[in-house]
């Protein structure tokens, strides 16, 4: 069994490969040869923390696993990442355990992946202006990706804590780009890409806001009850997803559905995109949406390639097992 600690993580894997991981899981779901298991995710009755497994299986990678973890609220007191999880790869021809890699910086890559591989195929090409709403550990992920598909010229941020914001200023400054701290009106008026990466239960961003043109990527919601637009944002973008089914029960497209705002078949996966069926953006006011709810198979494929990379530069831990 080969060990990757957390450690190294961040000397193997690129936002380059991440990107083309994430890009490829799309479009292999979209092509129906890998699948994700159903989502298990628990509040646990201690330390306020929610705790699942996401896990899937894609027959042209052959990677098969799982990533455990979740969200421990007290960590950032004790000098620990909110989101803790590890990612356990095994073998699609034996069922041996083929290895057990660290999984919280590269949740972080993968999740902002995601955006990013959106942002490529749905934003328009013009798009100027990127706004950002909330301000956690995921935030300067998200900005540094999504950034780098677009030509932007500035970032406008929002978040419920203005002073949190720092750090997505100096995310800002080191690739370049001015920063604004706004409010969420302004943001929706100026903001041409607008990433929402927050924890909330409640409606942030609201249909009114946003301008005609825009591509959101709802990257926060993975849980049933978290929300963050309002559902009539949902039901008038032309809404895309990474699963439909984790979508329409866990990810921000519950609520429209539930409101009988939006059908599940107006719902499309960003991979038929990808894969060339679905044509994506066809207008430039069209408003775009991308419901990203994070997968189990993102984490196998950036997991996969850590453990490839580990393995060729020699700091892969190899114990029996």
């Amino acid at each position: 069994m080969i060990i990757v600690p957390e450690k190294e993580i961040a000397a193997l894997m690129t936002r380059e490969s991440s990107f083309a991981a994430v890009e490829g899981v799309f479009a292999s779901m979209s092509k129906r040869t890998a699948y994700n298991f159903p989502v298990i995710r628990e509040a646990i009755g201690h330390a306020d923390a929610l705790y699942g497994f996401k896990s899937g299986f894609d027959r042209a990678a052959l990677n098969l696993g799982l990533k455990s973890g979740g969200y421990w609220p007290g960590n950032a007191a004790k000098g620990l990442t909110n989101h803790q999880s590890a990612i356990m790869l095994f073998d699609a021809d034996t069922g041996k355990i083929r290895a057990v890699v660290g999984g919280n910086l590269l949740t972080a890559l993968r999740t902002a992946s995601a955006a990013a591989v959106s942002v490529a195929h749905l934003a328009r090409k013009d798009a100027r202006v990127l706004g950002i709403v909330g301000a956690g550990h995921q935030a300067t992920f998200q900005l540094q990706a999504v950034a780098e598909q677009r030509n932007f010229d500035r970032v406008v941020a929002w978040n419920r804590t203005p002073e949190k914001l720092a750090s997505l200023a100096k995310k800002a400054a080191e690739i370049g780009l001015p920063f604004q701290a706004v409010s969420l009106d302004e943001l929706g008026a100026q903001a041409d890409v607008i990433v929402t990466i927050t924890s909330s239960f409640d409606a942030i961003l609201k249909d009114a806001q946003v301008k005609a043109g825009t591509h959101i990527a709802c990257m926060g919601t993975d849980t049933k009850g978290k929300q963050e637009v309002e559902a009539a944002l949902v039901a008038r973008a032309t809404t895309f997803t990474d699963e439909i089914a984790q979508s329409i029960s866990i990810g921000e497209c519950q609520h429209a559905i539930a409101d009988g705002s939006l059908q599940q078949v107006d719902i499309i996966e960003l991979g038929a995109v990808i894969n060339g069926d679905h044509k994506g953006r066809i207008s430039d006011d069209q408003v775009t949406l991308f419901d990203g709810t994070g997968v189990g198979l993102q984490d196998l494929a950036v997991a996969s390639a850590v453990v490839d990379l580990a393995v060729e530069k020699g700091i892969a831990l190899d114990v029996d097992f």
